[in-house]
Parts: C-alpha cells; structure tokens; sequence
C-alpha cells in the first residue's frame, strides 16, 4: 500500500476532499472507510490494518477539508448518500466494500437503498438512528436542543450536551431535554462562546442524521450484503441502540464488534478503541 494522496471531486454545493491508500496488486474490491462528521484523519489506525487492498477514506461534505460552497446550514442524508455514489463512480471502484460508522452508517444504508450495485459488502457500524426507538420523540428533541443551545450558546454548552446524549445508557426518559445542561467545563470544553457557528456536526448534521428513515424494502431487496455492526461496550447507548433497530427491520442479527462506538480508532482524537481486534473482526465479515 502506498501513502495516501489527495484528490479532490466537485459536487453540487461543495467540493470533496479523499485519499486512496493504492494496492494495485490487490484483487480484492476497494475498500471505503467512511464517517459523518468524522472525516478522513478518524480512520488512520483501521486503514493502516488493510495494506492487503486499496482503501479510500474522505471528508463528508461540511466536515474538515470538505467545505461546503453553498452557505447551507443543514446536510441532509440524501445528499451525503449522492456524494459517496459519486465518489465510488469517479474512483470505478463499485462493488466496493464499505466500512462506514455513525452519521457515515446512516449515509451510506441510504446509498444502499439507491445504488446497491455500487456495494459488495456494507459493515454499518451504530447507525444512530432514531426513528424505530421507543424514545424517538426524546431523542429528537434532544438533538434539536442540542442545535439551538450551539446556535444560541456556541461549542462547548452544545457539546457537553452532545456527549451526555451519546454516552446515556438505556432509553432516554420523558422531559430528558428540559433537564439541567451539563457543565462543560466537566468535560475539558470551553464555557466561552468564540462566535463560530460551523461546527459540522452541531449544525449541520443534527438533527438531520439521527431523523433519517431508512427506506427498508429497499434496502432488504437490494443485492449487496448489509451488516449491521454494533460494540460489544455502547450497545445500550443511543448509537448501538439505532444499530440494534435498523437490523431488526432488516430481519438480521447485528454483529457485536470489540469496543465502543470509536473501537476502531487508535489515538486519533485522544482516546483508544481496540484497533487491532476491531480491524480483525472487520476482515472476518468481509472476507466472510
């Protein structure tokens, strides 16, 4: 495998920025390794596991280097599904394999419902999807609050509520929006507001990703091969429970992965998955 080089793809409203890892002695399909907001920079450490075969990664539109041209204050799913559709085609990659966690999972089930002949295999890994829990209507609001506390107060309020939400065990209670906002300062944020407002996954991805209703007819009549992924440690969390969900309407049994919601990650952003036991498991379902 080659170091990563940088390419980037006009698209409606933004410009994508992706890095292919080049095996061209590989067989084996491309592999994408996709998340949203996480961009490219997340997925170091699991790339690094597949030096056996092409692997791409990228910013979502909004995200990192990928900025959007259009003054949108909100990404919709559909739109982020038309992105990796027109990445895979301007790679001729397809039947790719994609490996593609939270707001990447939500995107990439929805390219599944459109373009499934552009997929092998799909590992969506804790889709947070929302629309089949029994909380739905706290979850939502939740994330709606979360948007206009970061509108209204900025980072750090917004994320200390962010982090609160994602890391709740269980389903969340009626009112759970209206309780007392978390101290940011708990969490190493800033209490200051510095005015920014650009933030891709306060603004632009909430409430947008978790609201997402997968179309599952398509999805269960499309003929690539969609696995449900969820961590064996944040299965009862609103992420490995929205996983949990969509494999129940799909009919399938989602597969415990080692670690959390970031077991894949090796240090990329402070904290520590289980790269290499998740990267082994990751290669047993696709080699499957």
């Amino acid at each position: 495998m080659t170091e990563p080089k940088t390419h980037t793809l006009d698209a409606p409203g933004a410009v994508l920025y992706y890095d292919v890892r080049s095996n061209d002695a590989s067989a084996k399909p491309v592999l994408l390794l996709i998340g949203s907001p996480m961009g490219a920079e997340g997925f170091v450490t699991l790339a690094g596991h597949f030096t056996d075969r092409t692997v791409v990664t990228y910013d979502p539109r909004g995200a990192g280097r990928s900025k959007r041209t259009d003054g949108a204050t909100e990404t919709a799913v559909e739109e982020q599904a038309d992105d990796l559709h027109r990445l895979i085609d301007t790679l001729g990659a397809g039947p790719a394999d994609i490996f593609a966690s939270s707001g990447g999972a939500v995107n990439a089930l929805a390219l599944a419902a459109k373009h499934p002949e552009q997929i092998r295999t799909l590992v969506a890994h804790e889709p947070p999807s929302a629309q089949d829990l029994p909380d739905r209507d706290q979850v939502l609001a939740a994330c709606e609050d979360i948007k206009q506390t970061y509108l209204r107060e900025g980072f750090g309020p917004a994320m200390a509520k962010f982090i609160a939400l994602v890391s709740y065990d269980g389903p969340l209670p009626d009112g759970y929006a209206d309780q007392p906002a978390p101290d940011p300062a708990m969490f190493g944020l800033p209490t200051e507001d510095d005015g920014s407002r650009d933030d891709a996954l306060l603004r632009l991805n909430m409430p947008s990703c978790p609201a997402y209703r997968h179309d599952v007819d398509k999805l269960r009549a499309a003929p690539c091969r969609i696995v449900i992924a969820v961590g064996a440690e944040s299965s009862r969390m609103i992420a490995g429970r929205g996983g949990i969900s969509v494999a129940e309407r799909l009919g399938t049994a989602p597969v415990t992965f080692p670690g959390d919601h970031g077991g894949f990650t090796g240090g990329e952003y402070g904290g520590m998955g289980k790269p290499d036991e998740f990267a082994a498991t990751l290669r047993g379902v696709l080699d499957d």
